[in-house]
């Protein structure tokens, strides 16, 4: 049987992108989506290994039924990758409760609630592989992103404290941090921003999402990599 792949915010950008390369690779991905049906349903009619489901990945409920449809139709989950996520740029003083709640609840809660779900089956084969897309902002901090890099890097600190816990489990577990990449999450930037940020990027380009779908196809087919954060950026943050 195809190796069976999660992966939630799929209809849209990264998510989508990773979608299509690792179907075309003939895996079977369940692709999650919560609001954007109409662009869930033309993923799944773009290829047949792509099935697709409704849930709000910020909802304890909803992930469990998620993965009970999973289990039952295709009876494992091989790959989780945890990809869902918002962001928001608000000065620090101005942000409300509402919003870190929000922010919390899409970013960070929905990895750990996901992958608290997924990883009682992996670990009773013994076998499993997440990833978890974090950004470049949860390793250096970005202003007026304040609460956005701290679940970024909460997904990262989950990332390599659940790699200790589970490699013998023969579980890994590994975050692709993104720099600036051309997806509607940056689609509020203006041409003048853009060029700005491009002069500081030393290869001058906005990434694209093939390159994070390259990415993780490698994490996936690698076996020996796990509790790293590996960051796509163009040389934008060079630690």
């Amino acid at each position: 049987m195809n190796k069976i792949v999660l992966i939630t915010g799929a209809s849209r950008g990264i998510g989508r992108e990773v979608a299509k390369t690792l179907a075309q690779k003939g895996y079977q991905i369940i692709a999650n989506y919560n609001k954007s049906e109409d662009q869930a349903k033309k993923l799944k009619e773009e290829n047949i290994n792509i099935d697709i489901y409704k849930a709000d990945v910020s909802k304890r409920k909803e992930v469990h039924k998620m993965i009970q449809y999973i289990i039952e139709r295709y009876h494992k989950i091989d790959i989780l990758i945890n990809n869902a996520g918002i962001s928001e740029s608000k000065v620090f003083t101005d942000v409300t409760d509402q919003d870190w709640n929000q922010m919390i609840n899409n970013n960070l809660y929905s990895a750990f609630c996901t992958t608290q779900e997924v990883l009682p089956e992996m670990i009773k084969k013994k076998d499993g592989c997440i990833i978890n897309i974090s950004s470049i902002w949860g390793i250096v901090g970005s202003s007026c992103e304040t609460i956005y890099s701290i679940t970024k890097a909460g997904i990262d600190a989950m990332t390599k404290s659940l790699a200790k816990e589970l490699g013998p489990s023969n579980i890994r577990v590994n975050s692709i941090a993104p720099g600036m990449i051309d997806t509607d999450m940056n689609k509020f930037y203006s041409n003048e921003e853009i060029k700005n940020i491009k002069e500081e990027i030393p290869l001058e380009k906005i990434g694209k999402t093939s390159d994070i779908a390259k990415c993780v196809n490698w994490l996936i087919e690698d076996e020996y990599t796990t509790g790293q954060v590996i960051s796509i950026n163009g040389g934008w943050v060079i630690i």
